[in-house]
């Protein structure tokens, strides 16, 4: 395995899985973005034969610690690049948060690899270029995020023209039953409080905007080939389904489960074959209820944005993703309102060009752009 991502809240997990099937997974290549010191910590339990830093100035302290062990080390994501094409390992599990997921993941598509997929920015921005380079490629995409491996559970021996629809539940957040005018005074110390899930910082708040939702609702259509209408979205405040597949004869298959990341870690790790664990599961007599309701868009207005982004194509999602990466980081350094999130992605979105058929430096382009358009836009006070 090579873990892209490894200090990171789903890296840190499938560390865990690894560890607990020591006969059939070995971390070979363990990549981090800045995180040095808690990368060091990991390659020295693991061992490891690379360690990867991103950041370029974190590099000496990487190199001191590990060499003396016989861990290689590199830095800069040029390196993270080309080491999806190392011959250590067969899987990569891309656990990343962001656009940065993309370029590596294309690698490894290129390289061969089976990919457990965790970095959903990766289809959401450029989900036709991955898609096409997978059909030309040996290379699988097992989904890690919760709701898209419980889609892929129940889409096991059903063909394709059975299925209607498929629902991917939501817990909600933390301002599920917040008044619209409270939401607007909401802190980055509130949105992080989510209720049910264990998650970085950047991920909380898209689940507390519900953007994290329009993104999932992208990603689904990239994975299973499903039309935009096909796809749509449940608030289940339990976090116990974690999504279901209506199909043609009314019939509904739900994966339900304990919201715990390393069921579906183990499940995209182990390629379908359920590994036996003694973690505890889901006790249905001690749920008194699961409840579901619609999504409410007047409220949280990034999760109408999937659906809209579908139906534009091109280069929308992408510009989507890069002012949404722009906005969250502000929001989150006391920098601007929680309602001005989504003023700066829909005004991002406005001034960007749009390219209907984008190639791969498309991409490239779009995203700087975005970025430098949404953080401009951040010292307007119409974003405040």
């Amino acid at each position: 395995m090579a873990v892209l991502g490894s200090t990171g809240s789903i890296g840190v997990q499938t560390l865990d899985v690894i560890a607990e099937y020591p006969g059939l997974f070995k971390a070979e290549v363990l990549i981090a973005g800045s995180r040095v010191e808690k990368l060091i910590e990991q390659a020295r339990r693991v061992r490891p034969s690379w360690a990867v830093i991103v950041d370029e100035s974190k590099y000496p302290a990487l190199k001191e610690a590990l060499e003396p062990l016989g861990i290689r080390t590199a830095a800069g994501q040029n390196a993270v690049n080309d080491m999806m094409e190392a011959d250590c390992f067969d899987t990569v599990v891309t656990a990343t948060v962001g656009y940065s997921g993309l370029t590596p993941t294309l690698r490894a598509i290129a390289a061969g690899k089976e990919i457990a997929l965790a970095n959903k920015e990766t289809l959401v921005v450029a989900g036709d270029l991955v898609t096409s380079r997978l059909a030309l490629s040996p290379s699988i995409i097992y989904p890690v995020d919760s709701e898209h491996s419980a889609i892929f559970q129940c889409l096991r021996s059903e063909a394709p023209e059975s299925v209607r629809r498929l629902i991917i539940t939501a817990s909600g957040g933390p301002f599920r039953t917040w008044p619209k005018e409270r939401i607007a005074t909401a802190t980055a110390a509130d949105a992080l409080r989510h209720p049910n899930w264990d998650m970085g910082a950047k991920i909380t708040i898209d689940s507390a905007t519900m953007m994290n939702k329009a993104f999932e609702i992208i990603e689904a259509r990239w994975l299973f080939g499903m039309k935009p209408e096909q796809i749509t979205a449940m608030v289940h405040p339990q976090s116990v389904v974690h999504s279901m597949v209506e199909f043609v004869d009314g019939a509904v298959k739900a994966q339900l489960g304990v919201p715990d990341m390393r069921i579906p870690i183990a499940y995209a790790l182990g390629a379908e074959q359920r590994l036996p664990t003694d973690r505890p599961g889901l006790t249905l007599a001690e749920m008194s209820s699961l409840t579901f309701e619609e999504p409410d868009p007047d409220r949280f207005p990034c999760f109408s944005l999937g659906h809209y982004a579908l139906r534009q194509g091109g280069n929308t999602a992408c510009v989507i993703n890069a002012a949404n990466e722009i906005a969250v980081a502000a929001f989150l350094r006391g920098e601007l309102s929680f309602p001005g999130i989504y003023r700066v992605i829909s005004e991002t979105l406005a001034r960007i060009p749009y390219i209907p058929h984008p190639s791969y430096d498309d991409y490239v382009a779009c995203n700087a752009e975005s970025r430098a358009v949404a953080s401009e836009l951040l010292g307007a006070p119409v974003m405040a």
